[in-house]
This record gives C-alpha cells, structure tokens and sequence, in this order.
C-alpha cells in the first residue's frame, strides 16, 4: 500500500467501526477501531521511512511521533487503540467502553492524518 491508501484505509475502517456498533457487532467494531489507528501510523511510518511492518514498530513509530510532537496522548489514545484490538480477541470491554474511548481513537487518527498535511 502507498501512504495515500492508508489514509483512506483508515478513514474506511473509522466508517466501518461506527457501522458495527451501530448493529451490535462489538467484535468487528473494535477490530475496526484499531485497524484505522495501526494504518493511519502505517502512512506517517512509511512516509517517514519507518519501519511498520509488525505491532512494536509501531508503537514505536508512535512513540517517535508523540515525543516530536511534544504530545504524551497521542501514545495513550494508541494504547487505546490497542485495547480494541484486544477486545477482537478477548472480548472483555464493557458497553460504556466503548462510547467513551472511540472518540479518543477517531481523534488519534485525525491527529495523525493532520501531521502528513504538514510534511
């Protein structure tokens, strides 16, 4: 995939988690919530000639991206982003969960989109 491609995966899984809560499907939607945070990193990393290619590289891409940034909630909205991952597996997230936390993930991955607007 091109940096474009992970822009616009990442704003299609946003669209598709909010599809899935909405039909109940806890599951899938937390799935999607952190596939849009993993891609939106994926395009900062790869413009930047990061390596992305498993879970560590970026967190470490985020953790590069926050201390330039001078920003320490951009790695807890990613570990946000991490619980849902999580959940895909364990399912352990309660309802009130995930009302409160996707904004926080929708906002990580606007907030990452913004710095490519700056490159």
């Amino acid at each position: 995939m091109i940096t474009t491609e992970h822009i616009q995966t990442a704003q299609e899984f946003l669209d598709k988690a909010d599809r899935y809560f909405s039909e109940g499907d806890e599951l899938q939607g937390s799935e999607k919530m952190w596939g849009a945070a993993a891609h939106a990193v994926m395009a900062v990393a790869q413009q930047r000639g990061w390596n992305y290619g498993d879970h560590r590289s970026l967190r470490v891409a985020v953790r590069r991206i926050a201390e330039e940034q001078d920003d320490p909630s951009l790695e807890l909205a990613f570990g946000i982003a991490e619980k849902f991952h999580a959940n895909f597996y364990h399912k352990f997230m309660q309802d009130y969960e995930f009302d409160r936390d996707r904004p926080a993930v929708r906002l990580f991955v606007q907030r990452i989109h913004s710095l490519m607007a700056l490159e």
